[in-house]
């Protein structure tokens, strides 16, 4: 025990974490908080030294960066809330099988159950998990309000049409459909579709206007949006028309930029 409590306080009170690219601040107690998990048997059996680090020496773990913050709420909260649509129940019991939390590891297989139950008669999925430190399983269903959010969309555009209004005109083009929300909700919906090179390494409870989508097509973003429970609530646009040229015959270059406001 005397080694185990050497090698503990070997590392800081406050711990920087590198989980796939995610960055994650919490406290020692934290991640020991489930004894024999592999989190705690990292950081109270091993040396700072043993574990692998970054470039900026955070610890780094090559596991799903997003999901571990499920991992974190559940070391870290009475209970753990999830989305109301989330729809990576059985890849988080996977990281929960990794780090080798057995009691997460059962609820998240019972609630794929029930949300398959869910499914079927047409409810909407909705899911409370204990923690460490609850033991009762009868808790209540119910969605969270801290999942509800808000998610801007949006693009520039353009498109000609000629001054006589040519059957063969060219129509929308969209350059790049930007992303803004807290980044939480942001990789909720859109997952790996979203290019996060321009505002890297943030946390999830932060937001960004940075983030854009790997694909041009609004209709596959809006599709996203309503598979996870979120609803267009306003939406606005600008638009400039000029001419390439002072040739009478030169069709009209319109462009615009368009912002689609989502709510759940």
């Amino acid at each position: 025990m005397a080694q185990t409590d050497s090698q503990s306080a070997a590392f800081p009170e406050i711990v920087e974490l590198n989980v796939g690219g995610q960055v994650y601040v919490t406290r020692l107690e934290t991640l020991t908080a489930v004894p024999n998990s592999l989190l705690w048997l990292k950081f109270t059996q091993r040396s700072p030294g043993d574990l692998p680090k970054d470039s900026k020496g955070r610890f780094f773990f090559d596991r799903d960066g997003f999901l571990f913050r499920y991992i974190l709420d559940y070391l870290r909260d009475s209970e753990l809330f999830l989305p109301e649509f989330f729809k990576e129940k059985r890849r988080l019991q996977k990281e929960a099988d990794f780090f080798q939390l057995p009691e997460l590891s059962r609820r998240l297989a019972a609630g794929s159950k029930d949300s398959s139950y869910a499914e079927d008669s047409g409810e909407p999925e909705e899911a409370e998990l204990a923690s460490p430190a609850t033991s009762s399983s009868d808790r209540a269903l119910r969605s969270p309000v801290a999942n509800a959010g808000y998610i801007t969309v949006g693009y520039r555009g353009s498109y000609t049409i000629g001054r006589d209004i040519q059957a063969d005109a060219k129509f929308r083009r969209v350059a790049r459909i930007t992303i803004c929300s807290k980044i939480s909700l942001a990789k909720e919906v859109f997952g790996e579709t979203l290019n996060e090179s321009r505002d890297p390494d943030r946390p999830p409870d932060k937001y960004t206007s940075r983030y854009y989508l790997k694909y041009n097509f609004l209709e596959q973003a809006f599709d996203r949006l309503a598979e996870a429970g979120f609803h267009m609530v306003s939406c606005n646009s600008t638009g400039t028309c000029s001419y390439g040229s002072n040739d009478p015959g030169e069709d009209k270059l319109w462009t615009s930029y368009t912002e689609y406001i989502f709510s759940r």
